[in-house]
């Protein structure tokens, strides 16, 4: 049976070495190397002669964060697949993730058998996300495509601008107009598009070509 390299970068050792240990476990699968963060992970890249199929990544972490270091294999090793693996369960972390190229984003407290579905669905389908998760996401992630005809002018921006990382409120600067009338707004492409979320919002953006990565 092929076997799927995986690199664990988390800062809490004891953390990463009990993820090994439960990754190594799971047939299809084993950890090549643990990095500590995200520069330590480009330096040991730069030197293995394996590359990994997926990098488990802790997001708040010194030096280089998941984020960043997202970013970097997005443009240096695009063939490397990230799984964000942290413990907040924050929008804003799972929108900045999924913008740098994350292909899912785990909370610490799976259980074991979801973690291993989470890896094999990511090397069959190239993404995956938790019940929790998915239940913001799923509808913007499987090929709903909507007619951007059907969203006004100031829709189609308010969607380009959630986007960002600006509150509504500035948000409501920006366009001129009042956080009642982006509330509403807002409250529309819910409805359009079918999702409950800013991270809904932004991955029917980018799904769509209505934002670029």
């Amino acid at each position: 049976m092929k076997k799927y390299d995986v690199v664990i970068v988390d800062d809490h050792l004891l953390f990463a070495q009990s993820l090994k240990g439960l990754v190594d476990s799971f047939e299809e699968f084993n950890v090549l190397f643990h990095a500590n963060n995200g520069q330590e992970l480009v330096d040991k890249l730069n030197t293995v002669s394996n590359t990994p199929h997926i990098v488990l990544m802790d997001v708040n972490m010194p030096v280089m964060n998941g984020i960043e270091a997202t970013a970097w294999l997005r443009k240096n090793k695009p063939e490397i697949k990230v799984l964000a693996l942290s413990m907040e369960d924050d929008e804003n972390l799972i929108i900045k993730m999924i913008k740098k190229g994350a292909r899912g984003y785990l909370l610490k407290d799976i259980h074991p058998t979801e973690l291993q579905t989470a890896l094999q669905e990511v090397i069959d389908d190239g993404f995956y996300h938790t019940k929790h998760v998915s239940k913001i996401l799923q509808k913007s992630m499987h090929g709903m495509v909507k007619n951007e005809s059907q969203l006004s002018d100031n829709e189609l921006r308010l969607l380009e601008l959630v986007c960002s990382e600006k509150t509504y409120a500035e948000i409501a600067n920006e366009m001129y107009l009042s956080p009642k009338t982006i509330d509403g707004y807002r409250e529309s492409l819910f409805k359009k598009i079918g999702v409950k979320s800013r991270v809904g919002l932004v991955l029917y953006a980018i799904k769509n070509g209505l934002y670029q990565l």
